[in-house]
């Protein structure tokens, strides 16, 4: 089963998700709940748009993705990033057998499968496993069964970004056999087409992401994210946070 994804086992330990190569610096990084944003107001008295960025990462690959997509939505007037982290799924002792390093703890865990009611958009991440997303991941939408019943999240739009060990991994198939955990929440589902511009056509370095969504290429735990791949994670963060706002808009 691959650490991010492509079934190639990892033998690498990686450093800490905190520290993990490409990640923006705390300066740079958006504030999990800033005092003077505790109001949910914008400037001018607005109520401030919240993406979720939800997550699974064990090696700091995805969340490398997920703090770059939330520059991205920094730069969008008036929606704020929220990063929250799934819950694990594998005992420590197993973790420490895989060498997956500790989570950063400035992420929270998310509370509730409950808490993506007050977000006006998601961003999900995920490393691939066997072409589908990670059973972590899987746990967290089979807990969304009450959200499901009511029809909460229905309308929202989503999106997703992805690891995988390989080039034939899994880039495409993790996110659209993902798609339909959305479908039945009545979710939107966001690609980011070719949006990217020349970046999505290069063929001179290996890169992760494909139309569906931003990705990286992990290997066998030893590369780490390319400026590319995470100015294209970038790009997916301001990209939807131009659709949540449109839509909020609308």
């Amino acid at each position: 089963m691959g650490k991010g994804g492509g079934c190639v086992p990892s033998k690498k330990r990686q450093p800490p998700a905190s520290t993990v190569a490409g990640a923006p610096s705390s300066s740079s990084a958006p504030r999990d709940a800033p005092e003077a944003e505790a109001s949910g107001e914008a400037a001018g008295g607005r109520r401030r748009l919240r993406l979720y960025i939800v997550f699974y990462s064990m090696y700091g690959h995805v969340e490398a993705l997920a703090r770059r997509a939330a520059a991205g939505v920094a730069a969008v007037d008036g929606v704020e990033a929220v990063l929250r982290r799934v819950p694990e799924t594998l005992p420590p002792g197993v973790l420490e057998k895989m060498q997956a390093p500790a989570k950063d703890p400035a992420v929270p865990v998310i509370a509730a499968a409950a808490d993506l009611e007050e977000a006006d958009g998601v961003l999900f991440g995920f490393p691939t496993r066997y072409g589908s997303m990670a059973a972590q991941m899987k746990a967290f939408f089979d807990s969304t069964g009450s959200l499901w019943e009511k029809q909460k999240l229905a309308g929202k739009p989503a999106g997703f970004f992805v690891s995988t060990g390989t080039q034939g991994g899994g880039q495409e198939t993790t996110a659209w056999t993902a798609i339909t955990q959305i479908v039945h929440h009545g979710m939107l589902f966001v690609p980011i087409g070719y949006t990217f511009g020349s970046g999505m056509f290069k063929m001179d370095e290996i890169r992760g992401g494909s139309p569906y969504g931003a990705g990286v290429f992990a290997g066998d735990g030893g590369r780490q994210p390319s400026e590319t791949e995470l100015a294209l994670a970038e790009h997916q963060g301001k990209y939807m946070a131009s659709i949540v706002k449109k839509l909020a808009q609308a």
